[in-house]
C-alpha cells in the first residue's frame, strides 16, 4: 500500500504515514517524533461481550499488550497514538478494562496520546497522569491530524497533509470462485471533499491543503467490522462517505482493491 502524503511542496519528502506491513497500524512523522499509531484498541472487550451478548471468552489482553510491545520495538516509536476506544465499556472502565489498561500503559515505556473515541468516557480520569488525551474534534500534531471519528474534526485537524482516524472497523466481504465469502480487514484512503464539511465546520481559518483521509482498521481481532462494500452497510461517522472525494481499499499486506464500492 502507498505510503500516505509527503511534505507538502516536496513530493520527494519521506511520507507522512505509512502502515506497517501485515498489521492494523502504521508509524507517523509527527514532526519530530516517529509515532507509533492504532485504533480500537478496545480493552477488556470480553467483559463487554460477556455482559452484552452472552459470549463467553477468554480474555486475550495479554496477547494485545505483547502485540503493541512489539510493534514499538520493531518501529523504534517514540510515541503511542491511539485514534480511539483505547477502552471498551461506554459507560466509564470496568475493572477488567481498568487492569488491562494499567497494564499496558505500564509497559509501554513511551508517552501516550489517546484521540478520544465514544467508547473512552472517563479515562482521562482514571488514567490522566499517563495519557494526553484530544477533544472529541481530534488534535494536529505537526502534519498530521489524528481523530477518531465519531464526532466532525475539529477545524485545526482538517488543515493536516493528512488526517487518521478508526472508529469504522474497515473491513471487505470476498469471495472465491465457488461463492464461499470471507471478511478481510482493510484500510480506506481517499481525499477529502471540502464541500461536505462546510455546513457543520467552520473552514473559515483552515488553510485547507487536500487532506488525504486514511481509515485504520481495528486493532482488537475481536471488535467485529463494517464490510464496507456490502450493500447495507453504513458508516459510523457523521462525515463519511459523503466527506470522501473518492476512497480505495487496501488489505492489510497492502494488495490494492480499488474504489471501496466495487471490491
Amino acid at each position: 500500500m502507498p505510503a500516505g502524503g509527503g511534505r507538502r511542496g516536496d513530493r520527494h519528502a519521506r511520507p507522512l504515514v505509512e502502515p506497517i506491513p501485515d498489521e492494523p497500524a502504521a508509524t507517523a512523522d509527527l514532526g519530530g517524533e516517529t509515532a507509533l499509531l492504532l485504533a480500537d484498541y478496545h480493552a477488556g472487550i470480553e467483559a463487554g461481550l460477556r455482559y452484552e451478548r452472552g459470549v463467553e471468552l477468554d480474555s486475550a489482553g495479554d496477547e494485545r499488550r505483547d502485540r503493541v510491545l512489539d510493534l514499538l520495538v520493531r518501529t523504534d516509536a517514540d510515541r503511542l497514538v491511539v485514534l480511539g476506544d483505547l477502552g471498551h465499556r461506554i459507560g466509564g472502565a470496568g475493572d477488567a478494562e481498568t487492569a488491562e489498561l494499567d497494564a499496558l500503559l505500564s509497559a509501554v515505556g513511551v508517552p501516550v496520546t489517546l484521540a478520544v473515541g465514544n467508547h473512552d468516557p472517563g479515562l482521562a480520569d482514571e488514567f490522566g497522569d499517563r495519557l494526553t488525551v484530544t477533544p472529541p474534534g481530534g488534535a494536529r500534531v505537526g502534519d498530521v491530524g489524528i481523530v477518531h471519528g465519531h464526532t466532525w474534526p475539529a477545524p485545526e485537524v482538517l488543515g493536516a497533509d493528512v488526517i487518521c482516524m478508526g472508529h469504522e472497523h474497515p473491513a471487505v466481504r470476498l469471495e472465491d470462485a465457488v461463492g464461499g465469502g470471507r471478511a478481510e480487514k482493510a484500510w480506506l484512503r481517499g481525499a477529502l471533499d471540502r464541500a461536505a464539511f462546510a455546513d457543520a465546520v467552520d473552514l473559515a481559518g483552515v488553510d485547507w491543503r487536500d487532506p488525504e483521509l486514511i481509515v485504520f482498521p481495528a486493532f482488537n481481532d475481536r471488535s467485529g467490522g463494517t464490510w464496507v462494500n456490502v450493500d447495507g452497510q453504513g458508516f459510523l461517522a457523521p462525515f463519511l462517505p459523503d466527506g470522501f472525494a473518492s476512497a480505495e481499499a487496501y488489505l492489510l499486506d497492502g494488495t490494492r482493491l480499488g474504489d471501496y464500492r466495487r471490491v
